[in-house]
């Protein structure tokens, strides 16, 4: 995992993180993507295995599915997220 790599997944999710403040959601979607962004997180301190890269990674896909046409804003930063690990190996 190159330095730049983790540096863009963090910007990611800082940005996560801000647009996360102003989302207008119930508890069970701000909770969800919370727990999503510290997933990521876990992913920049440590090297997980095969499947778990995999699951992170079809949740963030799933994620887009969800707020699409509701957040694209969201969506573009959970989508920049998805290209910064794929750019990681992950």
């Amino acid at each position: 995992m190159t330095g730049e790599s983790k540096r863009k997944l963090s910007e990611g999710l800082d940005r996560l993180r801000a647009e996360l403040k102003n989302l207008k959601a119930d508890d069970e979607t701000r909770q969800r993507l919370e727990d999503l962004a510290r997933r990521v997180e876990r992913q920049l301190q440590q090297e997980g295995g095969a499947e778990e890269h995999h699951s992170l990674v079809q949740e963030l896909e799933d994620e887009i599915l969800r707020f699409e046409v509701a957040h694209p804003r969201l969506t573009a930063i959970i989508n920049d997220i998805m290209v910064a690990l794929s750019q990681m190996g992950i």
